[in-house]
Protein backbone atom coordinates (compact mmCIF):
# COMPACT_ATOMS: atom_id res chain seq x y z
CA UNK A 1 0.00 0.00 0.00
CA UNK A 2 1.29 3.51 -0.78
CA UNK A 3 1.99 6.04 1.94
CA UNK A 4 -0.76 8.50 2.81
CA UNK A 5 1.12 11.40 1.21
CA UNK A 6 1.63 9.47 -2.03
CA UNK A 7 -2.00 8.35 -2.18
CA UNK A 8 -3.27 11.84 -1.42
CA UNK A 9 -1.17 13.29 -4.23
CA UNK A 10 -2.58 10.71 -6.65
CA UNK A 11 -6.16 11.38 -5.53
CA UNK A 12 -6.40 15.06 -6.39
CA UNK A 13 -10.20 15.58 -6.57
CA UNK A 14 -9.85 17.96 -9.50
CA UNK A 15 -8.22 15.25 -11.60
CA UNK A 16 -9.87 12.10 -10.21
CA UNK A 17 -12.94 10.20 -11.37
CA UNK A 18 -14.71 7.34 -9.60
CA UNK A 19 -15.92 4.51 -11.84
CA UNK A 20 -18.47 1.98 -10.59
CA UNK A 21 -18.52 -1.15 -12.72
CA UNK A 22 -21.70 -3.18 -13.34
CA UNK A 23 -23.18 -2.35 -9.93
CA UNK A 24 -26.62 -2.93 -11.43
CA UNK A 25 -29.60 -4.79 -10.04
CA UNK A 26 -29.35 -7.63 -12.54
CA UNK A 27 -25.76 -8.29 -11.47
CA UNK A 28 -25.53 -7.47 -7.75
CA UNK A 29 -29.19 -7.11 -6.75
CA UNK A 30 -31.18 -9.67 -4.71
CA UNK A 31 -32.63 -11.24 -7.89
CA UNK A 32 -29.46 -11.11 -9.95
CA UNK A 33 -28.58 -13.31 -12.91
CA UNK A 34 -25.54 -14.66 -11.05
CA UNK A 35 -26.59 -15.19 -7.43
CA UNK A 36 -23.10 -16.25 -6.32
CA UNK A 37 -21.56 -13.01 -7.55
CA UNK A 38 -24.39 -10.97 -6.03
CA UNK A 39 -23.86 -12.68 -2.65
CA UNK A 40 -20.13 -12.08 -2.84
CA UNK A 41 -20.62 -8.37 -3.55
CA UNK A 42 -23.05 -7.98 -0.67
CA UNK A 43 -21.67 -10.34 1.98
CA UNK A 44 -18.09 -9.14 1.50
CA UNK A 45 -19.28 -5.58 2.05
CA UNK A 46 -17.94 -4.51 -1.36
CA UNK A 47 -21.25 -3.05 -2.54
CA UNK A 48 -21.61 -1.03 0.66
CA UNK A 49 -18.07 0.27 0.22
CA UNK A 50 -18.86 1.36 -3.33
CA UNK A 51 -21.84 3.28 -1.96
CA UNK A 52 -19.55 5.01 0.56
CA UNK A 53 -17.11 5.92 -2.18
CA UNK A 54 -19.87 7.36 -4.37
CA UNK A 55 -21.25 9.52 -1.56
CA UNK A 56 -17.81 10.79 -0.56
CA UNK A 57 -16.80 11.45 -4.15
CA UNK A 58 -19.69 13.84 -4.66
CA UNK A 59 -18.88 15.74 -1.48
CA UNK A 60 -15.27 16.07 -2.59
CA UNK A 61 -16.06 17.22 -6.12
CA UNK A 62 -14.95 13.95 -7.71
CA UNK A 63 -17.00 13.01 -10.78
CA UNK A 64 -18.82 9.68 -10.59
CA UNK A 65 -19.35 7.50 -13.66
CA UNK A 66 -21.52 4.38 -13.50
CA UNK A 67 -20.65 1.79 -16.16
CA UNK A 68 -23.61 -0.46 -16.97
CA UNK A 69 -23.69 -3.52 -19.24
CA UNK A 70 -26.93 -4.15 -21.07
CA UNK A 71 -28.45 -5.95 -24.05
CA UNK A 72 -31.15 -5.15 -26.55
CA UNK A 73 -34.09 -7.59 -26.48
CA UNK A 74 -33.17 -8.68 -30.03
CA UNK A 75 -29.49 -9.08 -29.10
CA UNK A 76 -28.27 -6.77 -31.86
CA UNK A 77 -24.76 -5.48 -31.29
CA UNK A 78 -23.94 -8.10 -28.65
CA UNK A 79 -21.02 -10.46 -29.20
CA UNK A 80 -21.19 -14.24 -29.22
CA UNK A 81 -17.46 -14.82 -29.50
CA UNK A 82 -16.96 -15.86 -25.85
CA UNK A 83 -18.58 -18.48 -23.62
CA UNK A 84 -19.59 -15.73 -21.20
CA UNK A 85 -21.68 -13.96 -23.83
CA UNK A 86 -23.43 -17.14 -24.95
CA UNK A 87 -24.14 -18.15 -21.36
CA UNK A 88 -25.68 -14.72 -20.67
CA UNK A 89 -28.30 -15.40 -23.33
CA UNK A 90 -29.56 -18.39 -21.33
CA UNK A 91 -29.66 -16.79 -17.88
CA UNK A 92 -33.07 -16.33 -16.25
CA UNK A 93 -32.32 -12.63 -15.60
CA UNK A 94 -31.20 -10.73 -18.68
CA UNK A 95 -29.64 -7.28 -18.64
CA UNK A 96 -32.18 -5.78 -21.02
CA UNK A 97 -32.07 -2.07 -21.79
CA UNK A 98 -34.79 -0.13 -20.02
CA UNK A 99 -35.53 -2.78 -17.39
CA UNK A 100 -34.90 -2.79 -13.64
CA UNK A 101 -31.95 -5.15 -14.20
CA UNK A 102 -29.83 -2.33 -15.62
CA UNK A 103 -30.58 0.22 -12.91
CA UNK A 104 -27.81 0.93 -10.43
CA UNK A 105 -28.45 -1.18 -7.34
CA UNK A 106 -29.00 0.06 -3.79
CA UNK A 107 -27.37 1.11 -1.54
CA UNK A 108 -25.61 3.05 -4.31
CA UNK A 109 -27.48 6.22 -5.19
CA UNK A 110 -27.31 7.90 -8.58
CA UNK A 111 -27.30 11.69 -8.49
CA UNK A 112 -28.21 14.10 -11.27
CA UNK A 113 -24.57 15.07 -11.73
CA UNK A 114 -23.42 11.47 -12.16
CA UNK A 115 -22.71 10.13 -15.64
CA UNK A 116 -24.10 6.74 -16.69
CA UNK A 117 -22.38 4.95 -19.56
CA UNK A 118 -24.18 1.95 -21.06
CA UNK A 119 -22.53 -0.57 -23.35
CA UNK A 120 -24.01 -3.27 -25.56
CA UNK A 121 -20.83 -5.15 -26.35
CA UNK A 122 -17.53 -6.39 -25.05
CA UNK A 123 -16.02 -7.09 -21.66
CA UNK A 124 -14.60 -3.71 -20.76
CA UNK A 125 -16.40 -0.69 -19.30
CA UNK A 126 -13.63 1.54 -20.71
CA UNK A 127 -12.34 0.36 -24.08
CA UNK A 128 -14.83 0.90 -26.89
CA UNK A 129 -17.19 2.99 -24.74
CA UNK A 130 -17.62 6.70 -24.07
CA UNK A 131 -15.64 6.48 -20.84
CA UNK A 132 -12.21 7.43 -22.19
CA UNK A 133 -13.51 10.52 -24.01
CA UNK A 134 -15.45 11.58 -20.91
CA UNK A 135 -12.39 11.15 -18.70
CA UNK A 136 -10.27 13.31 -21.01
CA UNK A 137 -12.92 16.01 -21.19
CA UNK A 138 -13.09 15.98 -17.38
CA UNK A 139 -9.33 16.44 -17.07
CA UNK A 140 -8.97 13.09 -15.36
CA UNK A 141 -5.55 11.70 -14.49
CA UNK A 142 -6.58 9.16 -11.84
CA UNK A 143 -9.39 6.63 -12.18
CA UNK A 144 -10.74 4.89 -9.08
CA UNK A 145 -12.13 1.51 -10.17
CA UNK A 146 -14.79 -0.22 -8.05
CA UNK A 147 -17.53 -2.81 -8.45
CA UNK A 148 -17.66 -6.22 -10.13
CA UNK A 149 -16.38 -8.54 -11.15
CA UNK A 150 -12.80 -9.16 -10.12
CA UNK A 151 -12.92 -12.06 -12.57
CA UNK A 152 -13.45 -10.06 -15.77
CA UNK A 153 -14.66 -6.45 -15.88
CA UNK A 154 -12.50 -5.00 -13.09
CA UNK A 155 -9.14 -6.18 -14.50
CA UNK A 156 -10.33 -5.13 -17.96
CA UNK A 157 -11.07 -1.63 -16.68
CA UNK A 158 -7.73 -1.35 -14.87
CA UNK A 159 -5.68 -2.60 -17.82
CA UNK A 160 -7.48 -0.28 -20.22
CA UNK A 161 -7.10 2.72 -17.90
CA UNK A 162 -3.37 2.09 -17.58
CA UNK A 163 -2.95 1.53 -21.32
CA UNK A 164 -4.72 4.84 -21.95
CA UNK A 165 -2.36 6.70 -19.62
CA UNK A 166 -4.46 7.03 -16.46
CA UNK A 167 -3.32 6.08 -12.97
CA UNK A 168 -5.66 3.38 -11.70
CA UNK A 169 -6.55 3.19 -8.00
CA UNK A 170 -8.34 0.08 -6.76
CA UNK A 171 -9.98 0.11 -3.31
CA UNK A 172 -9.47 -3.57 -2.62
CA UNK A 173 -12.51 -3.92 -0.35
CA UNK A 174 -14.78 -2.27 -2.95
CA UNK A 175 -14.45 -4.97 -5.62
CA UNK A 176 -15.80 -8.51 -5.60
CA UNK A 177 -15.66 -11.68 -7.65
CA UNK A 178 -16.07 -15.42 -7.28
CA UNK A 179 -14.76 -17.34 -5.55
CA UNK A 180 -13.54 -15.00 -2.83
CA UNK A 181 -10.04 -16.46 -2.78
CA UNK A 182 -9.73 -15.78 -6.50
CA UNK A 183 -10.48 -12.10 -5.87
CA UNK A 184 -7.68 -11.98 -3.32
CA UNK A 185 -5.32 -13.71 -5.74
CA UNK A 186 -6.26 -11.34 -8.57
CA UNK A 187 -5.52 -8.37 -6.33
CA UNK A 188 -2.22 -9.72 -5.09
CA UNK A 189 -0.78 -11.20 -8.27
CA UNK A 190 -2.25 -9.03 -11.03
CA UNK A 191 -3.82 -5.74 -9.98
CA UNK A 192 -0.96 -4.97 -7.59
CA UNK A 193 1.38 -4.89 -10.59
CA UNK A 194 -0.51 -2.20 -12.49
CA UNK A 195 -2.73 -0.29 -10.05
CA UNK A 196 -2.35 1.61 -6.81
CA UNK A 197 -4.05 -0.45 -4.11
CA UNK A 198 -5.73 1.03 -1.04
CA UNK A 199 -8.66 0.39 1.26
CA UNK A 200 -11.90 2.34 0.99
CA UNK A 201 -11.12 4.06 4.29
CA UNK A 202 -7.72 5.17 2.97
CA UNK A 203 -9.28 6.57 -0.19
CA UNK A 204 -11.99 8.35 1.78
CA UNK A 205 -9.44 9.82 4.16
CA UNK A 206 -7.61 11.37 1.22
CA UNK A 207 -10.76 12.69 -0.45
CA UNK A 208 -12.45 14.04 2.68
CA UNK A 209 -9.47 15.80 4.23
CA UNK A 210 -9.21 19.45 3.06
CA UNK A 211 -6.40 20.06 0.60
CA UNK A 212 -3.43 21.85 2.09
CA UNK A 213 -4.06 20.44 5.58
Amino acid sequence: MPSYDVLREILDPAATVLLTVECQQGVVGPDAALPELSRAARESGALAQVARLVAAARKSGVQVIHAVAERRPDGRGAGRNARLFRAAERLPVRQLAGTAAVRVAPPIEVAEEDLVVRRLHGLSPVQGTEVDALLRNLGCRTLIVSGVSANVAIPNAVFDAVNLGYTAVVPTDAIAGVPADYTAAMIRHTLALVATLATTDEVLNCLERPRGS
